[in-house]
Order: structure tokens, then C-alpha cells, then sequence
């Protein structure tokens, strides 16, 4: 049994649709206008509302609005007599669960309301469980409701007791650093050093002497003997970030600190033992690299024992939201400053197609705090005119070919990430043979690192 609001200005039709749910067991209200319908929403929890589109001044499109803001876990369906596909996709940007064109069969409603009831379900439990999940496990950075972000948490429970050697792929600014300080932090060597270092900052020569010291006299300055990185992490884990930008040469050498657990200062001949995890992270393709010679082979599936995939932020925008309200309480603070976002923010925000990911989001938002007037974020504060012209770019499709492909995109994707690339896997779990989850593939232009 669920708690559903039912929205129509048409009597005869928002009687019928209460009669029948309530007919499945259903608690179910009823809102004469969408006006009504945003006081209600406002004033009680409802599990789904269920809305026509068209009605007067306050349409569904703004009782779903309100709906999101006061209570984000609620499902909306709504209902529309026009049978305009353009509306039903606007609503399913703003985040409506499903959409249903009039007339419509009892049944084809009823298995409606029941997916949502179930998703709604399913979010509430999640929604309970994620504060005390999140503070055992010290995942308090790594903000998120998407299944890709679930399973990426799943994982890092799963993998961090153990000492395998991890490799994070994913574009820059998807959080492979939060998720390599999470694996730390839940691993049994959390007490020890995590040293972290970015190998694209640093010339090869001068990343050889951080990581595995020096002694006197090894080079034109070394004026006195200097223990390495690796050193200093010793019992700890060792984060290589952009790890596709060092030398073959340098890889060579890691690949025998990792397999021998030893190093070698430069200017010396004796080796120290060194007990060290690695994780390692990179935004480019290693395996289009191995073919081109500059990455290792051996080092790579030395480095590939747990895998992690971090997707970007524009096939996850469910996550858009939640990481604003963080960054919007993280830097409210540290400006002490309490802002929130203006009319039509969100909408854009879930448009855009953030080429730099999470990190950019937090940009904008801590840049919107700073320039608010009146504690709320404006359009303008945050967004120039070519950003503008890229989210508008990025609005939802409008044809209902390009609503299904998105859908089947991010259901490959997703199951793939679960079987760690395993092609025959993943159609076998998406019950589709071999050949056709390849065509399927080909056509939507999805590939796997």
C-alpha cells in the first residue's frame, strides 16, 4: 500500500483514478488543481503523486517542481490527453518516474503506479540506510544515489580489507581520489601513511629521487641522502595518480617494487624492502596505450587486479542534485554564508554537460555562494553565455527513439561496470545474446576502457 496524491481539474477523471487505486489498497488524496496539489505536497509526504499536465495556470510541470523540492523521494506520473511526446520528455527531465497519455488502460496504470511505489520503496530504504552506511564506512566525500555510485561504495566494502593492487579509470574530476583515500581508510593499513602523488607534475628524474630517495653525491644537487616516498609509506598505501604519464623506463622499475616489494635508491647498489599498496589512477585508455608502446603491459595487468570505473557526470545526473545540496552546506560554511539556488538553476544544472565532471559542479557552486545577493544563487552567478549555449545543447531529447537509447545506454553501461567488462556476462544478465548487446553497442557508440 502506498500514500499517492491523485492531481486533475477534471471531476469525473480524478474520482475514477482515486476509485482505482484505492481499489489496489492504495491511501490515496486528491488535489482539485495544481495549486492545491503544491500546498499538499508541501504539508504532508505523499510515496507517489500522480498529476494530468495540462491544467490551468499551475500545470503538472510545476507541481512536479514542487514536488522535487520539498520531498525528492516522492515518484510523480504524469498524465497528459495531447499527446504531445515533447511534454511527457520535459517531464521526465525534470525527473518525473513515468509519464501515461490518455486514455489509457486500467491495468497499464496500475503496473505504472506499482513500479514507482516500488522505486519509491527502494529509495526510502536506501535513503535510511545511507547516513549510518556512510559514517561506518567514512564515506562522508563521496556523494551520490545512482546505482553507479552504489556500486562503486559496494566494491570499495568489499575490496579494501584485502591488499589488492586497485586501478581507478575514469574522466578527470570523477572523484579517483576520494574513492583511493576510501579504500584506505577501510583497508587494514588505515593507521598507516596514504602519500599520494601526481605523476603528470613531475619530470621522470625527479620522480624516480621522490619515490625511491637518493643518496649523497647520486646527482648535480643531492648535497645529502633522502629517503623515498615509498619509504616513508612503508605499511601504509601509495596513490599514483595519472599514472599513464610516467616513462616506460620509470614503469619498469615500479613494476619491480610492486612484484618484488623492494626499491633501490638512486646512487645506491643495496635495495630496502618496502610493504606497500598500490593504487593507481588515470584518465586515459591504458590498453589503446599498450598497443602504442608507452604503457607496460605487464605493469598494467599488474596494477588491474581491482577495478574501478567511474563514470562521468553527464550518465549519472541523478547525482547532480544531491552533490549540489553538499556543496551547497560545504561552502555556505566555510564562507558562512547560507544560499540556496534561484528559479530554474537545478533544471540547467541537470542539462549541462560538465566536460569536468564533479570538480566542476563544485566550482560553480562554491563561485554561486561567493557572488549571491540575497543568499540565492542566480543563473548568471554561475554560468557564461557559452556555458549557457552548451547546457541548451545538452537538453533532453525530443524524440522518443533518443528517451530509449539513453535508457538502454546507461543499462549496458551499468551492468557492464558490474561484471567488470565481461561482454558475454552482461548480455547474459541483460538476457540479450552476445551478438546483439555488440550491435546494440555499435549503435549507441558505447565503449568499455
Amino acid at each position: 500500500m502506498a500514500k499517492i496524491l491523485v492531481v486533475d481539474d477534471q471531476r469525473n477523471m480524478r474520482t475514477t483514478l482515486a476509485m482505482l487505486l484505492r481499489g489496489a489498497e492504495h491511501q490515496v488524496e486528491e488535489a482539485e488543481n495544481g495549486d492545491v496539489a503544491c500546498e499538499r505536497v508541501a504539508e504532508e509526504a505523499f510515496d507517489l503523486v500522480l498529476t494530468d499536465l495540462k491544467m490551468g495556470t499551475t500545470d503538472g510541470l510545476a507541481v512536479l517542481r514542487k514536488t522535487r523540492e520539498v520531498s525528492p523521494l516522492t515518484e510523480v506520473i504524469v498524465m497528459t490527453a495531447y499527446g504531445t511526446i515533447e511534454s511527457a520528455v520535459d517531464a521526465m527531465r525534470l525527473g518525473a518516474h513515468d509519464y501515461i497519455q490518455k486514455p489509457f488502460e486500467e491495468e497499464e496504470l496500475l503496473m505504472k503506479v506499482a513500479r514507482a511505489v516500488r522505486a519509491r520503496k527502494l529509495a526510502g530504504q536506501v535513503s535510511a540506510m545511507a547516513a549510518e552506511f556512510r559514517e561506518r564506512y567514512h564515506f562522508e566525500n563521496i556523494i551520490g544515489r545512482s546505482g553507479a555510485i552504489r556500486d562503486v561504495l559496494g566494491r570499495i566494502v568489499r575490496i579494501a580489507p584485502t591488499d589488492a593492487t586497485v586501478l581507478i579509470t575514469g574522466e578527470s574530476g570523477t572523484g579517483k581520489e576520494l574513492v583511493a583515500r576510501a579504500v584506505h581508510v577501510n583497508s587494514l593499513r588505515s593507521d598507516k601513511p596514504f602519500i599520494t602523488i601526481n605523476c603528470a607534475a613531475i619530470s621522470e628524474t625527479l620522480l624516480e629521487s621522490e619515490l625511491f630517495g637518493h643518496n649523497r653525491g647520486a646527482f648535480t644537487g643531492a648535497v645529502a641522502s633522502r629517503k623515498g616516498l615509498f619509504e616513508e609509506a612503508n605499511g601504509g598505501t601509495f596513490f599514483f595518480d595519472e599514472i599513464a604519464e610516467t616513462a616506460p623506463s620509470f614503469q619498469a622499475k615500479l613494476l619491480r617494487a610492486i612484484q618484488q616489494g623492494e626499491i633501490r635508491r638512486l646512487g645506491d647498489n643495496h635495495t630496502v624492502q618496502v610493504d606497500v599498496r598500490i593504487i593507481a589512477a588515470t584518465n586515459r585508455d591504458l590498453k589503446t596505450m599498450i598497443e602504442e608502446k608507452s604503457f607496460r603491459e605487464d605493469l598494467y595487468y599488474r596494477l588491474n587486479v581491482a577495478r574501478f570505473v567511474l563514470p562521468p557526470l553527464r550518465e549519472r545526473r541523478e547525482d547532480i542534485a544531491p552533490l549540489t545540496e553538499h556543496f551547497l552546506e560545504k561552502y555556505g560554511k566555510k564562507m558562512r554564508r547560507h544560499a540556496r539556488l534561484g528559479d530554474g538553476v537545478m533544471e540547467w544544472l541537470e542539462r549541462y554537460p560538465f566536460p569536468g565532471n564533479i570538480r566542476e559542479l563544485e566550482n560553480l557552486i562554491e563561485q554561486g555562494i561567493a557572488l549571491a545577493l540575497d543568499g540565492e544563487v542566480q543563473l548568471d552567478d554561475i554560468v557564461s553565455p557559452e556555458m549557457r549555449q552548451g547546457g541548451e545543447a545538452q537538453a533532453a531529447p525530443r524524440l522518443l527513439q533518443d528517451v530509449v537509447d539513453r535508457a538502454e545506454s546507461e543499462a549496458i553501461m551499468t551492468v557492464l561496470r558490474e561484471v567488470d567488462g565481461n561482454k558475454e556476462k552482461a548480455a547474459e544478465v541483460l538476457g540479450l545474446s552476445s551478438t546483439t548487446l555488440w550491435r546494440k553497442m555499435k549503435r549507441l557508440e558505447l565503449s568499455w576502457p
